[in-house]
């Protein structure tokens, strides 16, 4: 089937050992079943670690964390000790993809990076120019929902227009708005969803407290060249989660998401900001890692926030 990418993706390059967040950490890894054939009739040494390191009785296997919730392949150096021995075929499906995901669509499969992957995410959101999507010119396609999300994306990449102005544009050309509820209590309803890190607990509790002090204005100045983050945010959710609804009105229910997902990045980073008199490109990258991996990659806890948007 025809691939589809943004331009950015092939750049990714994962940091290894430099990375803050690895992904080898507070994960469980679930293996899948070709994998778990080739561990269990793998030999030598790392084979055995293998077989004694995975929990082959659940359904499906998984790595048994170790201290600090580490994968017990995270060696000492924050290097995976598979990938040495056997390099990067060696590793599982879900491992060997991270951060890359996959959305199988009418006519194409439509590939791109997740922004809980630190490294995936100062590449998005660092881009200045408009995202482009490669592979568009040989998969021409008249399914509706997916016309109507790159006629979204058009919107929000509208540059005559400040990004709140696209925003609204976009809302309304999917016929739904946001509910009115102020900041603080769009913050009490994410505080309601599972957490799994206290960093999201201090970033939600921060804006049910400090957002009414919060210096906007002066936020939205410190910002004014920086407003293509928020741009390449709104179209990396918009890009990730449009297209596969499975109805107009989801996809309505999918643009709102992005809408909320904006504002409250963009109001926590006011709250920081006015706390602490710095907001940098990394605050950001690690607002939206946060988010991502909060949100995104529990799918509880996103459908539950499609459910209170439309």
């Amino acid at each position: 089937m025809h691939q589809v990418f943004p331009d950015y993706y092939p750049k990714f390059q994962c940091t290894a050992g430099a990375c803050k967040h690895s992904c080898c950490i507070g994960w469980e890894i679930d293996i899948d079943e070709d994998s778990a054939a080739r561990y269990a009739a793998m030999d030598g040494a790392l084979g055995a670690r293998l077989q004694q390191q995975i929990a082959w009785d659940a359904d499906p296997p998984h790595f048994k964390l170790g201290d600090g919730e580490r994968c017990p392949f995270l060696n000492q150096d924050n290097l995976c000790d598979i990938i040495l021995g056997k390099g990067e075929a060696g590793l599982c499906d879900i491992c060997h993809l991270h951060p890359r995901f996959h959305n199988e669509l009418p006519g194409r499969v439509e590939s791109g990076l997740g922004l809980c992957c630190e490294a995936a995410g100062a590449l998005i959101l660092g881009q200045t120019a408009p995202m482009t999507l490669v592979g568009t010119e040989d998969s021409c396609t008249d399914d509706a929902i997916i016309v109507l999300r790159d006629e979204v994306i058009a919107l929000l990449q509208d540059r005559k227009y400040h990004l709140p102005k696209r925003v609204s544009q976009m809302l309304q050309h999917c016929g739904t708005d946001l509910p009115e509820r102020s900041i603080p209590e769009w913050a009490a309803d994410f505080l309601e969803l599972e957490r799994l890190d206290p960093k999201w607990t201090e970033v939600l509790l921060s804006l049910q407290a400090d957002w009414p002090q919060a210096d906007r204005r002066g936020f939205d100045t410190h910002m004014a060249q920086r407003q293509t983050e928020y741009e390449q945010f709104l179209v990396y959710l918009v890009y990730r989660h449009m297209a596969n609804a499975p109805d107009p009105d989801e996809a309505a229910a999918r643009a709102a998401f992005a809408a909320l997902s904006y504002w409250i990045l963009r109001e926590a980073g006011a709250v920081q900001w006015t706390k602490t008199g710095s907001f940098t490109f990394e605050d950001q990258v690690e607002l939206a890692r946060l988010f991502s991996a909060e949100i995104e990659y529990s799918d509880e806890n996103l459908y539950q926030l499609l459910d209170a948007v439309y």
